[in-house]
């Protein structure tokens, strides 16, 4: 594990072929899970030569609690910092979720260190909730219950198949909910999410992959939001039948397989995608 230091505290996370100069890939997990959540998929990105950085979110894992920004915004930039902290750009940013949008809004602001975007499952629209729905869901956040509340809503995002570790994963993120200091700090996180910033989608010029799992519930139909991502960015589709919310997890190999089609070079070497036409 590796710390990236910014102003209000460190960003954990981890570097997967650190010695090589091959081209970056960051990894950006969702709200409420950590940075395991790419455990399959690193392995099998850095095994096809790439040098892959996953990182934790403010307050997730073993990132500090420390920070006074919780925004999606800070996260978007504690990835573009890790970027130029491990040489700089371009890289292939892959972001889950709340990790999407935030992946999203690092290529609209720096273009020059974002070569593409692999996008899971990722909130682009920004539409945030209404007042009733925002206050019930603050209501169903405060301890005690609020720990185990986020912790069964994101078991139940888990439709279709599972990896065999399945079991393991989710009681890490269960460990990382129980400290009342800690989960503060990602409390903080998911009611800013309940206001997602605009993606800033018409300066996203880099090219993106947009993946979806079948049976995500987080949308009424999955696959009309990865359409709507997909015509709205030019970008390709993946459909994952027998997957929720967490594709990277549930299906890594045909992620992996697909993120590597995505971006290798015409001589199969490991690359950047091609500009967007």
């Amino acid at each position: 594990m590796r710390h990236l230091q910014r102003p209000d505290g460190r960003i954990a996370y981890e570097l997967h072929n650190p010695e090589t100069t091959a081209p970056l890939i960051v990894c950006i997990p969702g709200m409420g899970d950590v940075r395991a959540t790419y455990r399959h998929l690193a392995p099998a990105l850095s095994a096809a030569g790439y040098r892959v950085a996953v990182m934790d979110l403010r307050g997730h894992g073993d990132s500090d609690i420390s920070f006074t920004d919780y925004s999606t915004v800070a996260t978007a930039h504690d990835a573009v910092t890790l970027i130029e902290e491990l040489g700089g750009g371009p890289a292939l940013v892959v972001g889950n979720s709340l990790g999407g949008t935030a992946a999203a809004w690092a290529a609209a602001v720096r273009p020059d260190l974002v070569g593409g975007l692999v996008l899971i499952a990722a909130f682009l629209r920004g539409e945030g909730m209404s007042g009733v729905q925002e206050a019930s869901m603050r209501a169903m956040l405060l301890r005690p219950w609020g720990p185990s509340f986020v912790s069964r809503y994101l078991a139940g995002l888990f439709k279709g198949g599972k990896a065999a570790d399945h079991a393991d994963h989710l009681a890490a993120i269960r460990a990382h909910l129980a400290p009342p200091e800690r989960y503060r700090a990602i409390r903080r996180l998911v009611e800013n999410a309940f206001h997602p910033v605009p993606a800033r989608l018409d300066e996203v010029v880099a090219p993106a992959l947009v993946v979806m799992g079948e049976l995500d519930s987080d949308w009424p139909d999955p696959a009309e939001e990865a359409a709507w991502m997909a015509e709205r960015l030019g970008a390709r589709r993946l459909m994952l039948a027998e997957s929720g919310h967490y594709p990277q997890a549930q299906q890594a190999e045909a992620v992996a397989e697909a993120v590597l089609d995505f971006a290798r070079t015409d001589d199969g070497a490991p690359g950047m995608p091609p500009p967007r036409a």
